[in-house]
């Protein structure tokens, strides 16, 4: 059975719970839970947290049981080493650390919405664990492996992060710590097309997870292990594709929304998709999240609460 030590509400999250979860020895997980009815898992991406969700987890939680998740490596969860390969930062076991999650909460089938980093957590959640996933959102991602197979110099550019943050140990790490706020800033309105989307409170819950030097450590080994060992898993299941139902919302004025059908992308990868984009950047559940809210609530169903 796994231990579940509450934690008291949320500071950001109205009406939810922190709790941690240790989904193995020595390996805890930090959520935030609240509302009522089918469960709903939300993974937040780089560089947030779970915190990333506080606009739109009212409205979701209306009609759900909403889990909001820090990754592994991220926020309040734990931060094992990368090991060999980086393997501890692999997809599957960040994916892994979700499904005993919603277990342990008695929740082990659900609907699942992933943004940047989360959605590709959710992308090989959804191959791994096919019977736990009733429904994937991704938001303002591509897959994996088609984004690096397609890299040319626009895209480079404009994610440079992606070719940074795999260099190896202690590169990155040293040359973020050198100002980890002016770092995470630039990265944050770089990405935005929404200027104030991200407020101060939420900019300086952000910055104190990523003023730890093991938060910013753990950040490369999962894009270190995203160019290797997740590019050899999505190799070997080059042929499978998603069952679930899967919804794609991208930003139309992202780097993402401009570079790529994104639809198509996800059509290469998952039977049943459907999907658009919105008017923002890349966050949009930060930079439109009335729309976003009512674009998952159409696509996941659920009856609200009277």
């Amino acid at each position: 059975m796994v231990p579940v030590t509450e934690r008291g509400p949320s500071p950001f999250l109205a009406g939810f719970r922190l709790l941690d979860a240790e989904v193995m020895p020595g390996l805890a997980i930090r959520a935030a839970v609240g509302g009522g009815g089918p469960p709903l898992l939300l993974l937040h991406g780089h560089p947030q947290t779970h915190v990333t969700w506080r606009k739109v987890t009212s409205a979701l939680a209306r009609r759900f049981t909403v889990v909001a998740a820090d990754l592994r490596g991220y926020g309040d969860s734990s931060k094992p080493e990368g090991g060999e390969n980086h393997t501890a930062y692999s997809k599957r076991e960040m994916a892994r650390d979700q499904v005993a999650l919603m277990r342990a909460l008695g929740l082990p089938r659900f609907a699942v919405v992933g943004h940047d980093r989360g959605g590709r957590v959710a992308h090989r959640m959804a191959l791994d664990h096919a019977e736990a996933v009733e429904r994937l959102a991704v938001i303002d991602i591509a897959p994996t492996a088609t984004m690096y197979a397609r890299t040319d110099r626009t895209f480079a550019t404009r994610y440079f992060w992606w070719f940074f943050l795999i260099q190896p140990e202690p590169l990155p790490e040293r040359l973020i710590a050198a100002d980890p706020e002016f770092f995470l800033r630039r990265h944050i309105e770089g990405q935005s097309r929404t200027p104030g989307a991200t407020e101060a409170a939420a900019f300086a819950e952000y910055l104190r997870c990523y003023r730890d030097p093991a938060t910013r450590h753990a950040i490369c080994e999962d894009y270190r292990a995203a160019a290797g060992i997740d590019l050899e898993h999505d190799e070997a299941d080059a042929g499978v594709k998603v069952r679930a139902p899967l919804l794609a919302l991208w930003g139309a004025r992202g780097t993402v929304g401009q570079l790529y059908d994104v639809l198509e992308t996800w059509r290469e990868k998952a039977l049943n998709v459907r999907g658009r984009a919105l008017d923002c950047g890349h966050t949009l559940q930060e930079e439109r999240p009335e729309e976003t809210a009512a674009e998952l609530l159409a696509f996941l169903g659920g009856k609200p609460r009277s």
